[in-house]
């Protein structure tokens, strides 16, 4: 058996940065579907400090994008629709075949573990089936069952739970959305009838799932590819690499220096071979993309340690609310915190802390301040405003 190709930290970097569309300048024409489909999903927040999530995800591969263009493919052209990966996200609707088992795999999940014991029971979601078939689509503030003694964080009305069990189940399907507010509709009002019908043994589905999954990663542990979709678990995911003949074992190297054994796409000497550096430019990277999701990934690539703090006590945080990673070429160089008020069309600078050993010159400064005026344009501010010193 040959050696497994060696991959040193730089290239592995870069080949990351390719698979997730931020080697290049984002900038050129404009294709939405075309980012959703090369990153395979866009993960969905309701927090908008500057712009939610799934815009500025978008906006980090093409800056022409607008927050104004995301609803129409999944409200009029059907090109999206919405479910569960790791989180709740768009995924382009030829993938729905393939999602057949995430519809089964949620609904089981959630009935092993008993989250939603207070939802309505059966006859209370047919009712709401009933109802929605009649009214056409509706959101959870068409209800009003109430939940039953004190609220906490994340308790739910009884219609709410049955609602996104459903939705779980792929029995209703996200028709549009309003603002942020979900509106359900019957899932064959919504899904394409020859996605629908459309019928894949499971074993075709899991291969479907890991081969997309590494063909976006590019390489990577099985780990990696099972926490992708997370629409597969681990043994079906070490079965599937048992079983595939054209996988190419590598050793990659770490951030730190220390190789270790990885698995990478059938044509991983063609990209090779065709990635180049980065582009220069200084990126402001929303804490959901893609690109850093996969925290471990992501600090053994690039020795980059990051956490998201949102849901940490305040006086618990090491950095802020909501911190946005800098990108600068191959490398992470530093922190920003920073929130919009479109009300007085402002972006404000709260915080701002470069990476150890980064060194914050000029041209760098230009950089980012060039990033924010961007950046400003996608949440329809007109002015960056600092509140916080230079490094």
């Amino acid at each position: 058996m040959a050696e497994p190709l060696e991959i040193r930290n730089l290239d592995a970097r870069r080949l990351w940065l390719a698979a997730n569309g931020l080697s290049n300048a984002p900038t050129g024409p404009l294709d939405v579907m075309a980012i959703i489909r090369s990153l395979g999903f866009v993960q969905l927040d309701t927090i908008q400090v500057v712009s939610r999530a799934h815009h500025h995800i978008l906006w980090s591969r093409n800056q022409n994008y607008r927050e104004r263009m995301l609803n129409p493919l999944l409200a009029k052209h059907r090109a999206v629709f919405e479910h569960f990966t790791h989180d709740a996200s768009v995924l382009p609707m030829e993938f729905l075949p393939n999602w057949q088992r995430q519809f089964r795999r949620m609904k089981q999940r959630i009935e092993r573990k008993g989250w939603y014991s207070t939802m309505l029971d059966a006859d209370g979601r047919a009712a709401i089936r009933a109802r929605i078939a009649r009214e056409g689509a509706l959101s959870t503030h068409a209800f009003d069952t109430k939940v039953d003694g004190p609220k906490g964080m994340w308790s739910r009305p009884p219609h709410k739970l049955a609602l996104d069990y459903m939705w779980y189940a792929g029995e209703l399907a996200t028709c549009y959305r309003d603002g942020f507010t979900k509106f359900y509709n019957l899932a064959e009002r919504v899904f394409p009838d020859h996605l629908r019908r459309q019928s894949h043994p499971d074993a075709a589905q899991v291969d479907w799932l890991c081969r997309a999954a590494l063909d976006r990663i590019g390489l990577g542990t099985l780990g990696d590819v099972q926490r992708f979709w997370a629409a597969t678990d681990p043994r079906e995911v070490r079965d599937w690499a048992a079983s595939a003949r054209d996988l190419v074992p590598v050793r990659v190297q770490a951030a730190d220096g220390v190789f270790s054994d990885a698995l990478a796409a059938p044509d991983i000497e063609v990209r090779l071979a065709a990635v180049a550096p980065a582009t220069s430019r200084l990126r402001i990277l929303n804490p959901f993309d893609p690109a850093i999701r996969d925290r471990a990934r992501l600090e053994r690539l690039f020795g980059f340690d990051y956490r998201v703090e949102m849901f940490v006590p305040a006086a618990q945080r090491k950095w802020g609310y909501y911190v946005y990673p800098l990108l600068e070429g191959n490398r992470f160089v530093g922190r920003l915190e920073a929130r919009a008020d479109r009300a007085s069309g402002t972006l404000s600078v709260i915080n701002l802390w470069p990476e150890p050993g980064v060194t914050w010159t000029a041209n760098r400064a230009a950089k980012l301040d060039a990033e924010l005026v961007r950046l400003a344009r996608l949440a329809t501010v007109d002015r960056v405003i600092r509140t916080c010193p230079a490094p």
